[in-house]
């Protein structure tokens, strides 16, 4: 395994390494029966000496790291499941059950890997369908209304629900608080566009699931973001604070609003955006101060932790409110 930190799944970086050349298997749990590391959904990608996601730790991950390298081998099939008692095969406490599905990817896997990518880009689910025993262009994707992840296997392979994550982080604002909150989020599946006037200030190596745009009119940004995107304001000018906060308040789709500052600053901008025409029955959508509670330390890391804390309980709770939602739909 790589000494580097682990970073999360990403469709992305399968493409990536295809494209280098790089020998690469994606290793999804199908399916789990009791109690697991993780859900049904959760995917890894193994090369020969790194590794991408991970599907819980422990031996349930080296096991499926082993058999993903294994079928690098030349000759053997590119598709199979297998079967994992936790308990009595690998001596984990969980003691459920787990399928492992294993598909070693190469060219042909591109068309539907940049598709994915080109889907959640705009927010969007698609339903990818696999056969074991088919050659890989029987790979078929098709769009889907679903709001959550979900494997179902069957007799011939499998059907993949894959649905972009929740956390669309659109970041207004490149000092201090703005860099130390790209370094936690890059490790986190999540999509972050980053904005600012001052393209100086964006650094020559940003993470992979960040977009910077350097730009003069943010507002536009703002109306361009998708439908439940988290807007975190913390630029360099109060005015333009106050012009970003507006436009968000004007939008009535986004799951979380943050603007960095003190109750003074709250105060002072609930003033002037009632001033401006936005009904005070709105300002409870606006978070400020940000961040998890207890937390009061003010240095950049310290601020990010906080934040990045509440953007997941917040993410957290529309993932449970669409479960319920779903689980309700399928009952009636």
């Amino acid at each position: 395994m790589q000494d580097a930190p682990l970073k999360p799944f990403r469709y992305a970086d399968a493409a990536r390494w295809i494209r280098a050349g790089v020998p690469v298997v994606m290793v999804t749990i199908a399916e789990v029966r009791g109690s697991a590391p993780r859900e049904a959904g959760i995917r890894m990608l193994v090369t020969a000496d790194d590794l991408v996601g991970t599907i819980g730790g422990g031996h349930l991950e080296w096991r499926g790291m082993d058999i993903a390298r294994e079928m690098m081998t030349d000759g053997l099939p590119p598709r199979r499941v297998e079967r994992i008692p936790l308990g009595p095969a690998l001596g984990q406490c969980c003691g459920g059950v787990v399928w492992l599905a294993f598909e070693v990817l190469g060219i042909a896997d591109l068309v539907w890997l940049d598709a994915v990518e080109q889907a959640f880009s705009t927010g969007r689910a698609l339903e990818r369908t696999v056969s074991l025993h088919a050659p890989r262009r029987a790979v078929t994707l098709s769009e889907s209304r679903a709001v959550l992840p979900a494997v179902e296997r069957n007799e011939d392979g499998w059907i993949d629900t894959l649905v972009p994550d929740p956390l669309h982080v659109v970041l207004f604002g490149a000092g201090h608080v703005g860099h130390a909150l790209v370094r936690l989020l890059a490790h986190l599946p999540c999509r972050v566009h980053w904005v600012d006037e001052r393209d100086t200030l964006f650094p020559a190596d940003l993470p992979g699931n960040v977009e910077a745009e350097a730009s003069d009119t943010p507002e536009a940004v703002v109306d361009d973001a998708p439908p439940g995107s988290f807007f975190l304001v913390m630029t360099h000018s109060h005015a333009l604070d106050l012009a970003l906060c507006e436009r968000i308040l004007r939008r009535t789709d986004f799951a979380y609003f943050g603007l960095i500052g003190s109750k003074t600053k709250r105060a002072r901008f609930e003033h002037r955006l009632s001033d401006h025409g936005i009904d005070p029955a709105r300002f409870a959508e606006m978070t400020c101060p940000i961040g998890v509670a207890g937390i009061t330390d003010k240095a950049p890391a310290m601020i990010a932790v906080a934040i990045v804390a509440q953007l997941l309980q917040v993410r957290d709770q529309r993932i449970a409110a669409l479960s319920a939602s779903r689980r309700e739909a399928v009952a009636q």
